[in-house]
């Protein structure tokens, strides 16, 4: 069976890693010349099993407002023209009652959890190296307001066997030495929540590496290639036409397709079928800097939830990365977000690195309404989606991958397919599929 796979990022990439070694002879497109160029290449660095948390929760959209005179504001609005911008926050805005919160993140816990097993059989098989750790994530609590909020989510992760650690002011120190860096000061952090099982690593090494070892099995990487259309005959996919670098057009007809092209998705799939996929490019931010103080450095990921500003660690390099702005397809820079990196830098790890010096970059995160992927039947026979993963592309992206792969093959899936699908919008799916429940 020939499936192409369209886009080279982290989605893709073990999309088409998972299908090859299922059989498929796969054959991979992305516009980019290499792999891993776009969202994938300067992310925050988190493999965030326990902490995969639906952005739609019990009063966003009240803090919302607030946080629209803020300077250091996680959430950002840029208005635009597009009609879906608004569409789009008006269901995210339905999706944050206390039962829809529940229900998004235990699938998005669940589908981490699957994730990880698949990314740890990965690991074992291919060896790869991109500066990965494993020591978890710390969420920092500014208030004791956001403390006992904190704990309400405790009970899913009791329900689902994640371990994590509660932790005073002084504990966090310990758990993470270079917070009491920089001399006499006040930490302004009255507490914290460690997810242990959670690990780090470079997104972008990952994803050349596997990339390698998609090539070694055999898949066809064309670079460089751009997507022109594609056309449906008798409600299945039929021809894929596609620009080469040299401008040439070409066709090809697989006998399936996937659509994972991270924001560009929704695009591709208006464009070529005149449908609208309920996605939209959320703008996150990331700087990256050299370690001068090891001692005053981070082990591994904390996360400033006031701020929601993850820092990470990677071998001699800290990676700070946040911020959720909506502002279309634009991916100008815009020196304010940088600011707020800087700052939640310089108020956890002081004497680290030069914080005004660092590597800035942004990147469009594909986000559903509900936070939570589409992976499965887009509704037209032969073509798939594996999309809309946000903030949590590579932490999901190995699970996502595995149920695709399951799916397309008619087999029987780990987790319940219906709570991924498209359908869950009111779309149609073209068939349905069996699975067996997770073991947690």
């Amino acid at each position: 069976m020939h499936t192409l796979v369209i886009g080279g990022g982290v989605i893709g990439m073990t999309t088409a890693w998972h299908l090859a070694k299922s059989g498929h002879q796969v054959t991979l497109i992305e516009r980019q010349s290499g792999p891993a160029l776009e969202t994938s290449f300067a992310n925050a660095g988190m493999l965030s099993t326990g902490y995969s948390t639906p952005w739609a929760a019990p009063g966003v959209p009240r803090k919302a407002l607030g946080w629209l005179l803020s300077r250091h504001a996680p959430l950002r609005f840029r208005p635009t023209f597009d009609w879906q911008q608004y569409q789009w926050m008006w269901q995210m805005w339905r999706q944050c009652s206390v039962a829809d919160y529940k229900r998004n993140k235990s699938r998005l816990l669940q589908l981490a959890l699957y994730s990880q097993d698949r990314m740890q059989v990965l690991d074992s098989e291919l060896g790869l190296n991109y500066e990965q750790r494993q020591l978890g994530t710390l969420q920092l609590f500014r208030s004791q307001k956001q403390w006992l909020q904190a704990q309400q989510d405790c009970d899913i992760l009791d329900h689902y066997g994640i371990p994590y650690r509660s932790l005073s002011a002084r504990e966090l120190v310990e758990a993470e030495p270079g917070l009491a860096s920089g001399g006499e000061r006040t930490l302004p952090y009255c507490g914290g929540l460690q997810i242990t099982n959670d690990s780090t690593g470079d997104c972008y090494q990952f994803t050349r590496k596997l990339s390698d070892a998609c090539e070694k099995l055999g898949v066809e990487m064309r670079y460089g290639h751009q997507i022109e259309g594609m056309s449906v005959a008798n409600g299945k996919v039929n021809t894929i036409q596609f620009r080469g670098p040299d401008n040439e057009i070409m066709t090809m007809w697989p006998d399936a397709v996937v659509i994972a092209a991270g924001s560009l998705s929704r695009k591709l799939m208006k464009k070529s079928l005149g449908i609208n996929l309920p996605t939209y490019p959320v703008k996150g931010y990331s700087l990256t800097l050299d370690v001068d103080d090891e001692a005053g450095a981070p082990q591994s990921t904390l996360m400033d939830e006031t701020f929601k500003v993850a820092v990470t660690r990677f071998d001699n390099r800290i990676r700070v990365g946040g911020i959720a702005e909506l502002s279309g397809y634009s991916s100008g820079l815009r020196q304010s977000a940088i600011d707020t990196l800087r700052k939640v830098g310089n108020d956890m790890f002081p004497t680290a690195t030069n914080w005004q010096t660092g590597k800035a970059w942004t990147g469009l995160r594909p986000m559903t309404p509900d936070s939570t992927p589409i992976i499965g039947p887009s509704g037209i026979e032969g073509l798939y989606l594996n999309t809309g993963h946000g903030s949590l592309g590579w932490t999901l992206a190995c699970g996502s991958a595995q149920l695709l792969t399951d799916t397309i093959n008619g087999q029987s899936t780990a987790l319940n397919p219906d709570g991924y699908a498209l359908s869950r919008f009111g779309r149609p799916m073209v068939s349905g599929v069996t699975y067996r429940p997770l073991q947690v």
